[in-house]
């Protein structure tokens, strides 16, 4: 790892009533150092899977060893996203069947990291929404998610990220299966989505909040570029949440602007509660 990363100065650990979390690729290295330079700062961190190929290469049983090290020394918990290159919901069998063993495979590879949650994309890649089609999907979806579950963890440890599509598609799955969800509140703003509405609805569904900044239909910038008439509505929620809120930025740069932020944010909300 090289030493002339720049560091965050300031520990963020059980400053908010959330777990705060950021993602595995904050600094252009591996997962280790960025556990190492981000474990002192943060509650929990976000371990990207960017790839389904290879997981064995990623995460070996050494690496898993010295990650659990890590946890326990920094005081630190993991939640993991998993690979978005396969699909359960894929129009061909022969890609979505295999998918599903693939997310098996590597959910019960992680099983000693005891993370938060497995957070799942299910995309829709129809060309319409007609009830034959949205119906034809629903059902590949269903079945496959009971595929996948055959792995030993229960059902609320895995959950659906919202995506371009109104998670009414998926609601009556997940309470069926009794999963969770990951609120991805960059994604409701980007597609126009009511950021409360979703919050109120799903409340007691949602383990993990993805956060993060959305200019131009650009998303995953820092927490300063979100838009002005948001932020009061997220602060808001995030006052309400006790699950993990992971700050989902890819840079040093964007991250220390994202906390930094935040707190400022968070100052601001409590000096006008007195």
């Amino acid at each position: 790892m090289s030493n002339t990363y720049p560091t965050l100065t300031k520990s963020y650990k059980g400053v908010y009533p959330f777990k705060l979390s950021t993602t595995s690729y904050i600094y252009p290295d591996d997962y280790i150092p960025n556990i190492k330079m981000l474990g002192p700062f943060i509650d929990e961190v976000e371990l990207l899977l960017f790839e389904s190929a290879d997981i064995e290469s990623l995460f070996s049983a050494s690496e898993i060893s010295e990650l659990c090290r890590l946890a326990t020394n920094f005081n630190l918990s993991y939640n993991i996203h998993l690979p978005t290159d396969i699909s359960i919901s894929d129009h061909e069998f022969n890609q979505r069947y295999p998918a599903v063993d693939t997310y098996v495979r590597i959910i019960e590879r992680l099983l000693p990291l005891k993370p938060s949650t497995f957070s799942l994309h299910i995309p829709y890649k129809e060309d319409n929404f007609e009830n034959i089609t949205v119906k034809k999907w629903r059902d590949r979806v269903r079945s496959n998610l009971e595929r996948l579950l055959r792995v030993e963890i229960d059902g609320d440890v895995l959950s659906i990220e919202n995506l371009d599509y109104p998670v009414e598609l998926l609601e009556d799955i997940i309470e069926d299966l009794n999963l969770s969800i990951c609120m991805d509140v960059g994604h409701l703003i980007r597609y126009g989505h009511d950021i409360a509405e979703f919050f109120s609805r799903y409340f007691s569904k949602i383990s993990i909040i993805h956060l993060h900044g959305v200019e131009n239909n650009h998303d995953h910038l820092s927490l300063d570029r979100l838009p002005k008439g948001d932020i009061d509505p997220i602060l808001r929620i995030l006052k309400r949440f006790g699950g993990t809120v992971s700050v989902e930025v890819f840079s040093y740069n964007e991250l220390s602007a994202s906390l930094q932020f935040l707190e400022m944010c968070w100052k601001n909300l409590k000096s006008t509660e007195v």
